[in-house]
């Protein structure tokens, strides 16, 4: 039995089809593989100008434990932290803990107006591109990682925390020795 030529075409644009779809099934399945930092992992490098002028980088906090908060002023949970978390870094501060605030605010007026409301005395900066949270796998805030000297993450905290909890402190204090 033979084909007609409309028939050979046909079977050639379902072939031609059914290779198109798989290579988009391929392309759109590797874009979905978002990395999500964890305990235990190596916390992703990253560099941003805090508001006070200063480039921060993950290195930067060299024998110091880092705690690197991402935030908005538009979040509830944030909103409840921050007065800890202010506080956190007046006690542990002095013991080589460093707090860094990283807002995913669009509105720049809206987030000079939460630092000026909370009174924000520990580093802060703005990605409102969230750029670096994204690189971290964070798409919940406020997300939280405690990143020691050499770059590991030593906890990852998940929504609000309250920071100056005695138990949650000494925890913190043994990853400093």
């Amino acid at each position: 039995m033979s084909q007609s030529p409309g028939q050979g075409i046909d079977r050639l644009l379902a072939a031609a089809i059914v290779l198109l779809a798989g290579a988009l099934v391929w392309v759109v399945a590797g874009t979905m593989d978002v990395h999500v930092t964890n305990a235990g992992d190596q916390a992703p490098d990253f560099k941003i100008v805090g508001d006070d002028g200063k480039t921060y980088t993950r290195s930067d906090f060299g024998g110091k434990l880092l705690v690197l908060n991402f935030w908005a002023s538009w979040c509830a949970p944030c909103v409840q932290e921050v007065p800890s978390l202010e506080a956190f870094e007046h006690v542990l501060g002095p013991e080589g803990v460093v707090v860094l605030g990283v807002s995913i605010d669009t509105s720049q007026k809206r987030y000079e107006q939460f630092l000026r409301r909370f009174r924000v005395d520990f580093p802060t900066a703005r990605d409102p591109e969230a750029n670096i949270s994204s690189n971290y796998g964070t798409f919940q805030i406020p997300e939280t990682y405690l990143i020691d000297s050499t770059g590991k993450v030593r906890e990852k905290i998940i929504s609000n925390q309250n920071w100056v909890d005695p138990q949650f402190v000494d925890r913190v204090k043994a990853m400093l020795r």
